[in-house]
């Protein structure tokens, strides 16, 4: 029987576990990709908004020759940490279930990359999943074409091809960037009527320069409606204006993502139907199911970038000590 099982390796999930190493606890991490996976799925050659030392955990110093780390340095740092600390990952293995037991402990079943199964018991568990793996769907026809993607990784693939970003928030405008240099020709189509207020300061000029002479076009306060093969088609949202079709070779569609929640209502935890926030105490981060925690972004509502990793590491400190008081 675990003492806490730990579900989900990314920043938050590793920042709780080496809280509970420090209270004289051991947890075991359940990861169904690999560790800090999500930090992995980010673009190539990103590069943090915050600075180093807001990305730290265990108070372990994350030094890098930059002010603001980039996505590869970022990876570095959290593995370091994980096999430092010796951390007891189960990697490749996802919980498929969380089962709340008469003695009150708990009942988590996994399924790792092959099909096979595998049942843990324990005293307390934390869900500390992501929110990469369930982008927020455009519910428009041709959605489903393999030219459609909602992830970004690198620009090299559309070099010379005619390439259309939905969204207006950093990743959109980070990818036109990259795309712009490898001689793309892009499109933004964003539903906002001016910039998006969160990109990032130093960028920001930049970006708006290439719009400004025609190297990026900018469709503001407009949404894509049907994607084909060869085009997509933009409505204004202007009352009275008209379709129109433009030529494409790719769409990146950068709507953001949302947690998963199906593991925590299954257990039995409570979720507001109209947030989807889950109901927890923010002083433990303990769910309506008592020895059943939240951590990371999962305790964030339809807005997953309301918590980041500077604010979901300290998640774990709080319930380490709720943790520490009951043993």
């Amino acid at each position: 029987m675990e003492q806490a099982i730990i579900i989900g390796a990314g920043p938050c999930g590793l920042s709780a576990a080496l809280e509970l190493q420090a209270v004289g606890i051991e947890p075991l991490l359940i990861e169904k990709h690999a560790v800090v996976h999500s930090i992995f799925q980010y673009p190539t050659y990103m590069q943090f908004f915050s600075t180093a030392e807001f990305l730290e955990i265990g108070g372990i110093p994350f030094t890098c020759p930059n002010e603001k780390p980039y996505r590869l340095e970022a990876l570095h740092y959290y593995r370091d940490v994980a096999l430092r600390r010796k951390l007891r990952i189960k990697a490749y293995e996802e919980a498929s279930s969380i089962e709340k037991l008469q003695d009150g402990s708990f009942r988590v079943r996994t399924v790792d990359r092959f099909g096979g199964i595998t049942e843990y018991g324990a005293r307390n568990v934390i869900v500390a999943t992501g929110y990469f793996d369930h982008p927020n769907l455009l519910g428009i026809p041709g959605e489903e074409l393999s030219k459609v993607t909602h992830f970004f990784r690198e620009a090299h693939p559309y070099t010379g091809m005619k390439v259309t970003i939905i969204g207006g928030n950093n990743s959109a405008v980070d990818a036109a960037m990259e795309l712009l240099r490898v001689g793309a020709e892009v499109t933004i189509v964003y539903r906002g009527d001016d910039y998006s207020p969160s990109i990032k300061p130093w960028v920001r000029p930049m970006f708006e320069g290439n719009v400004a002479k025609g190297k990026i076009r900018m469709l503001f306060s407009s949404r894509v409606v049907r994607i084909d093969e060869r085009s997509v088609t933009v409505q204004p949202n202007q009352e009275g204006s008209a379709e129109h079709t433009i030529e494409n070779d790719f769409v990146l569609a950068m709507t953001g993502f949302r947690p998963e929640r199906t593991l925590l209502t299954d257990a039995g935890a409570e979720v507001n139907a109209d947030t989807t926030v889950p109901a927890f105490d923010p002083e433990t981060m303990e769910t309506n199911v008592p020895g059943l925690f939240i951590a990371g972004v999962i305790a964030a509502g339809r807005e997953a970038n309301e918590i980041f990793i500077e604010s979901g590491r300290f998640h774990g400190k709080l319930i380490a000590e709720k943790i520490k008081a009951q043993v």
